[in-house]
């Protein structure tokens, strides 16, 4: 027993000893673990900026001065924090469309938004600059009033989602912009009064597709439904019609180191930036505007003072459309390198510069603002446009188009044969050939191309030549017909089926717009102020005042006061142009049949006959325009120019008996030879008689105003109605035989007594029931009017003319209203506002005592008068009797 305590307690002790080592031998491993520990990598937390993206379908596109993302349908702008407060452009362009009636492929509808971002915490602002206003920063003050008065509105806020991990920008969500409804940005154009549309966007079936981002600019496409309306007038033309376009948005930078501005002189015509300048020494707000212009600096100054030919530092570059037919692009790059001539006279060589649309560089977009195109618009549309977009603080013309619709040809084709067609028998033909194909494409282009370079219309250009000139070889081979293409002078209708060698085109650049192109682009090397530059641009202009080829006439639009400033006319005289322009019509009329074969449906021929009404009109409501005509130009004091002239007595009363002649004597329209293939239809010379016999009537308005700025012999109201009372009577004073003209004439003039004479207590009592036309409407086109002389440059008016037509004959009024004067036609400048007369109107005056002249000449002739004339003649005294109140 002892024993075997004994072995017990040893083999205790020994396992005591054995568990020390082991305790000993861990604390070891322990130490040595601490000495050497292993390296684990640990989760890293992710930030926000990751988060955005993290498992998303995300698409990047990082340019030079901002990166995009796509991600899940979104868009997302990363803009570095050095970015906020730089300036940018942006702008809407329909690349696709289901209807280029509403959307045009290549147009801007809208003017581009000039905006900028700031960074206010945690949000973005999106604002528009407030760029009208200009000031001497220098100035303390000044800056002080700028800075608490005119601050940058704020258009939108996005809440910063992130900052990148280096802290240089800010991410923020635009989707919206892209995708939704902001009138700002909408690629489709809201049209103009009277045919407006209306669009809906669904954002539902609306996407944003690509993304790209360039050095000093990004764009983003968008898939956008919509359902749209069209109203012409009051009258539905259609209601909730599906549209789908792809329209391109460019964000543009505009630069920092910005163009020097020119001052504008109103006596030329160029395209405006409008401009508010706060002076600190006068303490005034000062309205003024900038010339709008390319930058054009040349690349060897040393050279360019030397007068040799030097390339400018940026050439304007445009590319052509791969749509165009083949035949079209030769001439059209012609129209547009034309105007290097012009360049080439001020020191400069290959300025304007026409590249096809290249394939082989992905990043070349046409609907890139960066590029300016000329674009191919398939389209029942006879146009083309040339509108253009500007760095608003400098006028700088940054962006280009030139749209050119294929139903041109139409056009071109009217123009040629209505004017032409009595000397060039290349045009007497149902199309046109090749050659004269290109010789016309290549005048429109350049005239839109004139427009892209900051020219307006000069509707006066063409009144500089004497009308007999227009005949004459040697000077129509230096001029051509007008010293302005940027004139409505379209081909030579004046010259004779005998004269010889004479040229029928327009030039392929007039001597005002040479001088024009010297104002707006010559450069200075020595000067250093736009104000230094301008004293030496405006002796250039003084030096020309007074000279009719340098004349520049403003667009009438809202008023017809000025006969030498109308479109669609040639010469110095109306009236003699007219007769040559009338005896070249009778004589194609004539030989319209004989011409034109192969036209089994009489088509073509009815189409040309169409034409020869239109033109016919022109020349007679050119002619209306010189009786109560005052002569409208941009003066300066001191020099040899007026600003305005009443056209003399003798060619306004010319004037009236031309035109009552003409529409007592013009039914050779009606040609029975030709007009017998047509369909069942009314005479044309009633319709044109009609239109111009109610222009007559109410023109006394323009008399008003034009005797009353008459610095010597006027033609006064009175003499003006005693010349119509006599013309529009003649049957009746000399017994002869009525005319339609002379029942269409005393008609109209009956009406307009009608009118008149209940202001002075009449009874209201004529052949419509049309109210008194006001005194603004007097002086302004009808949409008719604007129709004909191609007023409506964006081609929306003139393809829904008919239907106005329809619509005017059925109601009986005339749609020409304060809202389509306010419409936004015409441009730059503007036009010459409508002069209320009311406080020198004597109208009422004088058709009273019309009224009583006609009710006495009427009895003395009624017994005496053949069975029909009497008939007109009884509703004509039954009428005026009404108006007097007598029996």
């Amino acid at each position: 027993m002892k024993r075997w305590m004994i072995l017990l307690v040893t083999v205790m002790m020994v396992n005591f000893c054995f568990q020390t080592v082991c305790a000993d031998e861990k604390k070891k491993k322990k130490t040595v673990k601490k000495e050497e520990p292993v390296v684990r990598t640990p989760v890293k937390k992710l930030g926000k900026y990751e988060r955005l993206f993290k498992g998303k379908s995300h698409e990047t596109a990082k340019g030079g001065f901002m990166t995009l993302h796509k991600v899940d349908g979104k868009l997302y702008f990363e803009l570095p924090v050095k970015m906020m407060g730089r300036e940018m452009l942006l702008a809407s362009t329909t690349t696709e469309t289901s209807d280029n009636s509403v959307a045009i492929n290549g147009y801007k509808p809208k003017t581009p938004m000039h905006i900028c971002f700031t960074l206010a915490d945690s949000t973005v602002h999106m604002r528009q600059v407030n760029a009208r206003i200009s000031y001497d920063a220098t100035d303390s003050r000044v800056q002080q009033v700028v800075g608490q008065n005119f601050i940058n509105p704020i258009l939108e806020a996005y809440k910063v989602l992130a900052y990148t991990p280096d802290s240089s920008a800010v991410v923020f969500e635009m989707t919206a912009l892209f995708t939704g409804g902001d009138e700002s940005v909408s690629p489709i154009s809201e049209g103009s009064y009277p045919l407006t549309y209306k669009a809906s966007l669904n954002r539902s079936l609306s996407s944003l597709e690509e993304i790209k981002a360039f050095e000093d600019n990004v764009s983003v496409k968008s898939s956008l439904s919509y359902k749209v309306s069209a109203k012409l007038l009051t009258r539905m033309l259609y209601d909730n019609r599906p549209l789908t376009i792809k329209a391109t948005r460019t964000l543009l930078l505009l630069p920092e180191d910005r163009m020097r501005p020119r001052l504008s002189d109103s006596r030329l015509g160029v395209f405006l930036t409008y401009k508010q300048h706060i002076s600190g020494e006068e303490d005034r707000l000062q309205t003024y505007t900038l010339a709008n212009r390319w930058r054009l600096e040349p690349k060897d100054v040393e050279a360019f003072k030397r007068g040799e030919l030097v390339e400018p530092v940026k050439p304007i570059v445009f590319y052509l459309d791969d749509l165009f037919p083949e035949l079209w692009k030769q001439p059209l790059r012609e129209g547009l390198v034309r105007w290097n001539k012009a360049f080439e006279k001020i020191g400069f060589k290959n300025v304007v510069q026409v590249l096809d649309f290249p394939t082989d560089d992905p990043d070349f977009d046409p609907d890139n603002l960066k590029y300016s195109c000329i674009r191919y618009v398939p389209s029942t549309v006879q146009n083309a446009m040339g509108p253009s977009w500007v760095d608003p603080v400098t006028g700088e013309i940054l962006n280009a188009s030139i749209l050119v619709y294929n139903d041109i040809v139409k056009m071109l084709i009217n123009w040629r044969f209505v004017q032409t067609a009595q000397l060039d028998p290349r045009i007497r033909s149902k199309q046109l050939s090749d050659e004269l194909l290109k010789e016309s494409l290549a005048y429109v282009v350049s005239h839109e191309m004139g427009h892209c370079l900051g020219l307006m219309h000069n509707m006066a250009a063409s009144a500089a030549i004497p009308v007999d000139s227009l005949r004459s070889a040697k000077f129509m081979r230096k001029y051509g017909t007008t010293p302005s293409i940027m004139d409505y002078a379209r081909f030579n209708y004046v010259a004779q089926p005998g004269d010889k060698g004479v040229k029928l085109t327009p030039p392929d650049l007039g001597v005002y717009d040479e001088f024009v192109i010297k104002w707006l682009y010559s450069y200075f090397p020595g000067m250093n102020s736009m104000r230094e530059e301008a004293k030496e641009l405006e002796s250039w202009v003084d030096a020309k005042a007074g000279d009719p080829m340098y004349r520049y006439g403003k667009q009438q639009m809202a008023s017809r006061y000025d006969p030498s400033a109308l479109e669609e006319d040639l010469g110095d005289d109306p009236m003699k142009a007219g007769d040559y322009g009338i005896k070249n019509l009778k004589y194609i009329l004539s030989n319209l049949n004989k011409w034109i074969l192969d036209d089994e449906t009489a088509e073509h021929r009815q189409g040309f006959y169409n034409q020869i009404v239109n033109q016919y009109s022109r020349y007679l409501q050119n002619v209306v325009y010189c009786v109560g005509g005052i002569y409208l130009t941009e003066a300066k004091d001191g020099t040899p120019a007026k600003r305005f002239v009443a056209v003399p007595k003798a060619k306004q009363k010319a004037a009236v008996n031309w035109v009552i002649r003409q529409i007592r004597n013009n039914d050779w329209l009606d040609n029975r030879e030709v007009c017998s293939k047509f369909g069942l239809h009314t005479k044309a010379s009633a319709t044109v008689n009609r239109a111009v016999a109610g222009l007559l009537s109410q023109i006394y308005m323009n008399v008003t105003l034009s005797s009353y700025v008459a610095e010597k012999n006027p033609y006064t109201v009175g003499e003006f109605f005693n010349d119509f009372y006599t013309g529009v009577w003649d049957s009746a004073l000399n017994g002869r035989k009525l005319t339609s003209g002379d029942k269409l004439l005393q008609k109209a003039m009956v009406d307009m007594m009608s009118k008149s004479l209940t202001v002075i207590g009449g009874n209201k009592f004529g052949l419509t029931n049309a109210s008194r036309i006001s005194s603004d409407i007097a002086y302004a086109p009808s949409i008719r009017e604007i129709c004909l002389y191609g007023l409506d440059e964006s081609g929306t008016i003139d393809r829904y003319a008919r239907e106005l037509e329809e619509i005017e004959a059925r109601e009986g009024k005339e749609y020409m209203t304060e809202q389509m004067k306010l419409s936004g036609f015409g441009y730059g400048y503007g036009w010459q506002n409508v002069v209320a007369c009311d406080a020198i109107d004597e109208s009422t005056t004088y058709y009273y005592d019309a009224a009583l002249k006609i009710k006495a000449l009427l009895e003395k002739r009624i017994p005496t008068a053949n069975a029909t004339d009497k008939v007109h003649y009884q509703a004509m005294l039954f009428s005026v009797k009404r108006m007097l109140g007598v029996n």
